[in-house]
């Protein structure tokens, strides 16, 4: 059991690292930056790790719809980046700040990303339940 929780860890980790590098490099498109160079903390590695904690949801929620699924996922996302934000503030260590966005919650979490994490949930529940 441990080890697959750990399994579970470091492939959520990898995979949110990743995703947030593809993502963040986008933004290089609109200044014409072909160089695409993405970029991530090393914070949001054991960030996107929790979302092994996922595991047990995704069980509860198998029988269900993809619209009530994702969306639960994308609220467990946002109270796990509203907390761990929070956290991390504290000590001045948060690799985000969402202030300047206009569907922010306390510069941490961003509403209009539901659609992000509503497809990201959907990924980590592939992960989590490929057994």
């Amino acid at each position: 059991m441990h080890s697959q929780f750990g399994n579970n860890f470091l492939t959520c980790g990898m995979t949110g690292w990743c995703m947030e590098i593809i993502f963040t490099s986008t933004h290089c498109l609109m200044d014409k930056d072909l160089k695409l160079k993405g970029n991530t903390s090393v914070w949001m590695f054991p960030i996107y790790g929790m979302a092994s904690l996922l595991a047990p949801v995704c069980s509860l929620l198998k029988k269900h719809s993809l619209w009530l699924r994702g969306s639960v996922y994308t609220v467990c996302i946002f109270t796990g980046e509203y907390l761990t934000g929070s956290f991390l503030r504290r000590f001045e260590a948060c690799p985000w700040d969402y202030s300047k966005s206009p569907l922010n919650v306390n510069g941490l979490i961003r509403l209009d990303y539901a659609p992000l994490w509503f497809g990201a949930g959907l990924l980590f529940e592939k992960i989590l339940c490929r057994h």
